[in-house]
């Protein structure tokens, strides 16, 4: 086997058994971690640990494959991999663990999340992009199972594009589309839906993606036959190898604690992965946790004692070291030599990462205990607050709450005294929450100069001529110039390709660009989301085109789970400018008519949501997220494809503000507010009530997230003195938040001189037909006898009761 290697790598039998040695030594660094790291769990230092014992030796294996431009999308297993990289050391494993909030100190997260979910840095401090070629790359990791598989999807499917689309500048991102996409997964997790739709995906799309499947034979406690047909993925997945005759998978089954074995396994994956850009499945079995899934139980309590003892035995650590006697690499002395100062090495370095995190509070408790003193002096209510200075003067290793939580509650007993002393804790209370909040709540959106909000508007301009066309037209002529303007940019869906989409706003532009920028897709939205994510992780600027608003549904989860968290879970060292198109609004019929919006507004907070009225504001949003760095959602009237609209002149550059709303029509009665196809309805209704001598002022939402961040709204409301909300979704939803927005953010509740109302659809679906959309969502005479109702309770007389 020696020699085989040998001549596989070309190098000295000296260099390789350096190689083998530094190799064991990092397996049992990792090792100690996940032991060491358990005990901090269980000692009340840390409050959660996932642990990677168990999966060391193939993680080696896969590092060594692994190239500077490559991706992983993981879960959190997978710390041996990060520490074989050098991408993650012994004292940021323990900072993670503690949930560290200094970014340099905790680069995977900053603390946001618990230890076991990796991730490397992408931008520089102003945002920009480092070049990711010369660097490996982890995507930030999510908790939900399976959730990393779309993501790894679209990693894969950037080096396809950077390899096959000529004119983009790839220089950051990739060299000819080299680069692979490495995903890992548990065995259970494989029964997940995301496996199945990222796996068919892979295989038709033939991307070069290494999915790794880690083998324990368990799903937290339940075992495979439970989990797995036959108990074997590799087995059922037999179906997707590749043959002479057609694409698919290459497949690869090794024992996880088979170290030569493995390493010829990854080099193979890696080769026809990079070249042929063929999708390679690795399933890694006969793998063991060593301490159960994770610190929340004992694996004692579902494995028998014979699988126990085989686990003890058969452990991938164990085996390495005896196959290194074996191999005469090194010694039994050796080797317990390695292994002794690898447990100093992560004493230390757990030791340095709790001083880091510690020094602190342990500074801030000492300033506030002699702030409470000196209150204490002087304030009636000394026998109040002695104990609470008793009790924070106790604590030898404070965290950053219980230091705020005792001053908040020491000026409580303050509330009617002045002193300098009490100023003084004041003082400190408001600076360090001014300081710190920041540490847990930055980054939901781009902090960037480029970011959406800091895009000008850009008026559509028109010839005095200018051409009356459906709104389709002008939503394809912008989409022309986009894909001209910027090479990155690439759309994709189901019918999205050869017939322009289904109300032919991409008609004719397949032939174009091309089908890898003008692409179709299968039906499985899930992993259309996570193309789009992976690829705007590296610098492409992708469309994902979700048919209809209500198969939104089906990629919810990858949008609210991943997408909308990218950059906040980070702390800004990540991005995915993603924009996901839909259409919706005003169709008849229960699976075809969603106007779900109040729900998404509040599962994708990080992610703009845009309501534009008609195509012109469509395109201009468009056209202001790719000036931009965020992730947004862009919902398009249904029923405005073949409504006229004048031609602008200057297509692809007049931009719609992100986050300013548009008054439509003026007046001075009430205030209305809209969005999208009811707005159409709510302007024709305005026309209407000025027969009955009620001014009405229409007002144009465009967009709920954010929300008129310039709090025009209010100042409508301050001039009509009444409010009415319309729009389509279910009562309490994305009206309710409007109005919430518009009475407690802006303070509308001061100008009102009659009860803010709200008009919805119904509770339930819409029906069917053309009769039940008029009988489950406002039509114009609902809102006009609303509006009406509102007036007849304050001048009967004048405004008597319709009916």
């Amino acid at each position: 086997m020696q020699e085989k290697v040998l001549e596989r790598t070309d190098i000295s039998f000296t260099e390789f058994k350096e190689q083998v040695i530094k190799d064991y030594t990092t397996a049992v660094v990792s090792r100690e971690c996940s032991l060491l790291g358990r005990r901090e769990v269980l000692t009340g230092k840390a409050k959660f640990g996932i642990f990677g014992d168990g999966k060391e030796v193939p993680q080696l294996a896969m590092a060594k494959a692994f190239k500077n431009g490559d991706f992983r999308s993981g879960y959190y297993r997978d710390q041996t991999l990060m520490m074989a990289l050098n991408l993650l050391s012994v004292e940021e494993f323990f900072a993670g663990l503690y949930a560290n909030t200094d970014i340099e100190k905790e680069p995977m997260a900053g603390g946001r999340q618990m230890g076991g979910h990796f991730g490397t840095h992408s931008l520089n401090k102003d945002g920009s992009w480092k070049n990711l070629t010369q660097q490996p790359n982890s995507s930030a990791d999510i908790s939900p199972t399976a959730g990393q598989m779309p993501r790894l999807l679209g990693l894969a499917q950037a080096s396809k594009i950077y390899r096959n689309v000529e004119g983009i500048d790839a220089e950051k991102f990739s060299v000819n589309g080299n680069e692979v996409a490495w995903g890992t997964i548990g065995n259970a997790s494989t029964s997940e839906g995301l496996f199945w739709e990222t796996i068919n995906a892979a295989g038709v799309m033939q991307v070069p993606m290494v999915i790794s499947v880690w083998d324990d034979a368990y799903g937290i406690s339940v075992p495979a036959k439970y989990q797995t047909t036959k108990e074997n993925i590799s087995e059922i997945l037999k179906g997707f190898q590749r043959d002479e005759e057609n694409n698919g998978y290459e497949i690869i089954v090794v024992n996880g604690w088979n170290y030569p074995e493995l390493m010829e396994a990854y080099q193979k994956a890696s080769a026809i992965s990079r070249e042929n850009h063929t999708p390679v499945l690795v399933h890694v079995k006969e793998l063991t946790q060593p301490q159960g899934h994770s610190t929340s139980g004992s694996h004692e309590r579902y494995k028998s004692e014979s699988r126990l003892q085989w686990e003890k035995e058969n452990d991938c650590n164990v085996k390495m070291r005896a196959w290194i006697i074996e191999s005469e690499i090194a010694t039994d002395e050796e080797l317990k030599e390695i292994e002794k100062e690898a447990k100093k090495t992560v004493r230390e370095g757990k030791k340095a990462a709790w001083k880091a995190f510690t020094e602190g509070p342990i500074q801030d408790k000492n300033t506030v205990v002699n702030l409470i003193s000196k209150v204490a002096e002087t304030s009636s209510n000394k026998n109040f607050i002695q104990p609470l200075l008793d009790e924070l003067s106790a604590i030898k290793e404070p965290q950053k709450f219980e230091v705020l939580r005792i001053a908040r509650k020491v000026l409580i007993y303050t509330l009617k005294e002045n002193s300098t002393a009490k100023t003084d804790l004041v003082n400190w209370v408001n600076n360090f929450t001014n300081i710190t909040q920041p540490e847990y709540s930055s980054h939901l959106h781009s902090e960037q100069t480029n970011n959406a909000l800091s895009i000008a508007e850009v008026k559509p301009e028109y010839n005095e001529d200018a051409e009356l066309v459906d709104g389709r037209i002008v939503i394809r002529e912008n989409f022309d110039k986009i894909f001209t303007k910027y090479p990155e940019a690439l759309i994709f869906g189901e019918d999205t390709g050869n017939i322009g989409d289904v109300n032919q706003g991409l008609e004719g532009l397949q032939e174009k660009y091309g089908e890898l920028r003008i692409a179709d897709a299968g039906i499985r939205e899930a992993t259309i989301l996570g193309q789009g994510i992976g690829m705007a992780m590296r610098g492409l600027r992708p469309i994902a085109e979700i048919q209809y608003l209500d198969y939104i549904m089906y990629a919810l989860q990858i949008m609210t789970d991943d997408l909308a968290t990218v950059h906040y879970r980070t702390k800004g060292k990540q991005k995915a400018p993603l924009i996901v198109r839909t259409r919706g609004h005003r169709l008849e019929g229960i699976w075809h008519s969603g106007s779900q919006m109040g729900g998404l507004v509040h599962l994708l907070r990080g992610i703009h949501i845009l309501v534009p009225r008609n195509m012109t504001k469509a395109a201009g949003f468009y056209n202001t997220l790719l000036e931009s760095d965020e992730p947004a959602l862009i919902v398009e009237c249904l029923n405005g494809y073949r409504l006229k609209e004048k031609l602008p002149t200057n297509l692809g550059e007049f931009k719609t503000p992100i986050g300013v709303v548009e008054t439509v029509k003026e007046g001075n009665d009430i205030t209305l507010v809209s969005y999208g196809s009811t707005l159409r309805i709510v302007e024709d209704v305005a026309k209407d009530l000025i027969s009955v001598g009620i001014d009405a002022e229409v007002i144009d939402v465009q967009s709920l997230l954010p929300f008129d961040v310039n709090h025009d709204i209010v100042k409508s409301v301050e001039k009509t003195n009444r409010l009415l909300v319309i729009d389509e979704d279910v009562p309490g939803g994305a009206s309710a938040y409007i109005m919430q927005e518009i009475l407690e953010k802006q303070n509308a509740y001061r100008f009102l001189d009659s009860k803010p109302q709200t008009l919805t659809a119904k509770e339930h679906r819409p029906a069917y037909g053309t009769d039940g959309d008029y009988f489950s969502k406002p039509s114009a005479e609902d809102i006009f006898e609303k509006v009406y109702s509102i007036f007849n309770e304050v001048n009967p007389t004048e405004f008597p009761s319709l009916r």
